[in-house]
C-alpha cells in the first residue's frame, strides 16, 4: 500500500496528489489509523481529524502503527496537537503549530479548530483557525498595516468567538471602528497568511523525502499495552467492513416502504445535525438522558446488562450509542422548533398521498356529533387505556406531556381532548358506560 494521508479542510486533494504519491482519506477519526494499518501503508500523514461529534483518534491506535514500523507524520491540526503529544514515542511533527503546541506557545484545541463543510461538498473550511489568524495579524504588523495596540485587540476578539464563529468578516465587523482596521481590511486579501496549509505543506515534503530514501531520525519506539479498551476498539473495527453494512441496507432496501420510511428519517436527521453544527448547539446532557431512557423503555432494556448486550448486538460502542441518542435528540429540536410550519406541510404531504380527502370528510363528521366541552362524562383514565392500549397496543406513556408534544400539540390537555373526541366518535350510538 502507498503512504496515506488523512485530510479535509486544510488542504484539497490535488494539494496532496501534486506533492506526493498517497491514498487520500478523509479527516481521521477513532479507529481510522488502526484500520489503514492493517493494509500495511509506507508512512501515515496526519493533517486534519474529527474533534466533535465523533470520537477522536486513538494515540495508541498512532503508538501501534509506530511499533510495526510504519512511520506516522502529523502537522497542521489534528496533526499538529497528535504529534505534539507523541514526539517522545516516535510520532513525526512538522510545522510551527507542532513547534508551538510542543513548547506550551499553544495549548487550546480551539486554535486549529475550523468549521467545514460535509464531506459532499468537499470539506471546505467556513471558518478562520486561530492559528492562521495569529500569523496574519504578526505579519500585517511587521509590514506596519497594524499596530501593536490594534494587533493585540484584533487578537483578542478573535480568540473570543468560538471558532465555529471566526470569520474575517466578521472580525473586522465587530471592530469595524478600530484605529487602522479599514487598511488591514483592504491588505488582508493579498496578505492572508494559511499557517495550517503551510505547515500542511512542509509536511508533505517531508514525507516525500522520507519516501525517496532520506532516513528518519532514530527514536525509542514504546509498546502498546493490550489493554481492554484496546483490544474493543480493534473487536469494533475489525468487524465493521464496511461491505458488511452496505449488505445490511441491502438487505432494507428489499423492503421499500420500509427503507423509504427510514431514508426519510436518516436524511432529517443529517439535516439536524447539519443545523446543529451551524447554531453551534450540541444536546444538552440531560436529553441525551431522556432519549436513553425512552429507547430502553420502548425496547425493553431494563437493565444495564441488557442494554450493553444490546449495543453489542447492533455493532456499537457507547460512544456510537451516544452518537445515535444525539441525532434523536437533534430531530426532536428541529421538528420543535417548526411546529408553527408543520401543519401545512403536512396537509401537503396528505395531499400528495391521496390520502386527504378521507381524513378531511372524516374530520367533518366527527366535528358534527361532538358534544359541548366537559359533557362526554367519559372517565380520562378509561379513554387514555382505550386508546393506548387498545388501538395502539403499547401501554400508556410515563410523560403524557413529551409524547403530546412530539405529535405536535401543547401539552396532555390537548392531548386528551383530541383522543376523548375520537373515543366518542367511535362509540356513536353506544352506551359509553358499557364494558369494553
Amino acid at each position: 500500500m502507498t503512504a496515506v494521508v488523512f485530510v479535509g479542510p486544510t488542504l484539497a486533494p490535488e494539494a496532496v496528489s501534486d506533492r506526493l504519491d498517497a491514498t487520500i482519506l478523509p479527516p481521521v477519526r477513532q479507529g481510522d489509523v488502526y484500520r489503514v494499518v492493517r493494509d500495511k501503508p509506507t508512512a501515515i500523514g496526519i493533517i486534519d481529524g474529527f474533534f466533535e461529534g465523533v470520537p477522536s483518534v486513538w494515540h495508541k491506535e498512532i503508538l501501534w502503527a509506530i511499533e510495526q514500523g510504519i512511520p506516522v507524520f502529523g502537522s497542521a491540526s489534528m496533526g499538529a496537537l497528535r504529534a505534539a503529544e507523541l514526539a517522545d514515542f516516535g510520532m513525526i511533527g512538522v510545522g510551527g503549530i507542532f513547534e508551538d503546541y510542543s513548547n506550551g506557545t499553544l495549548q487550546d484545541d480551539d486554535e486549529v479548530a475550523v468549521l467545514h463543510s460535509p464531506a459532499e461538498l468537499g470539506f471546505q473550511s467556513l471558518s478562520e483557525p486561530m492559528v492562521s489568524i495569529r500569523a496574519t495579524v504578526a505579519q500585517a504588523e511587521t509590514a506596519g498595516v497594524l499596530s501593536p495596540d490594534t494587533a493585540s485587540e484584533v487578537l483578542r476578539c478573535a480568540k473570543a468567538m468560538h471558532y465555529r464563529h471566526r470569520t474575517w468578516p466578521d472580525i473586522l465587523g465587530a471592530l469595524q471602528n478600530l484605529s487602522g482596521i479599514t487598511e488591514f481590511a483592504n491588505w488582508l486579501p493579498t496578505g492572508r497568511i494559511d499557517a495550517k496549509a503551510r505547515d500542511a505543506v512542509a509536511m508533505l515534503e517531508c514525507m516525500a523525502e522520507y519516501l525517496t530514501g532520506t532516513p528518519l531520525p532514530p527514536s525509542d519506539i514504546a509498546r502498546t499495552e493490550p489493554t481492554l479498551m484496546w483490544k474493543a476498539l480493534r473487536a469494533r473495527v475489525d468487524a465493521g467492513d464496511p461491505s458488511a453494512d452496505r449488505s445490511v441496507v441491502d438487505e432494507l432496501r428489499l423492503q421499500p416502504e420500509l427503507y423509504t420510511t427510514l431514508r426519510n428519517r436518516a436524511v432529517l436527521a443529517l439535516l439536524s445535525r447539519e443545523e446543529a453544527s451551524r447554531q453551534d448547539r450540541p444536546p444538552e446532557r440531560a436529553e441525551l438522558v431522556r432519549q436513553m431512557e425512552d429507547h430502553r423503555a420502548t425496547i425493553g432494556l431494563s437493565r444495564r446488562s441488557d442494554l450493553m448486550a444490546w449495543i453489542e448486538a447492533n455493532d456499537l460502542s457507547p460512544e456510537g450509542y451516544e452518537t445515535m441518542l444525539a441525532d434523536a435528540a437533534r430531530i426532536e429540536a428541529a421538528t420543535a422548533s417548526r411546529a408553527s410550519r408543520l401543519d401545512a406541510q403536512l396537509l401537503s404531504e396528505l395531499r400528495r398521498s391521496d390520502q386527504y380527502t378521507q381524513l378531511r370528510d372524516r374530520a367533518a363528521s366527527k366535528a358534527e356529533q361532538a358534544l359541548p366541552a366537559g359533557q362526554s362524562g367519559v372517565d380520562r383514565l378509561r379513554v387514555l387505556m382505550w386508546y393506548f392500549e387498545s388501538r395502539l397496543d403499547q401501554p400508556v406513556p410515563d410523560d403524557l406531556d413529551s409524547y403530546a408534544v412530539a405529535l405536535g400539540l401543547s401539552g396532555r390537555d390537548a392531548f386528551y381532548e383530541m383522543i376523548e373526541a375520537e373515543f366518542l366518535y367511535c362509540h356513536r350510538g353506544a352506551d359509553t358506560g358499557a364494558a369494553e
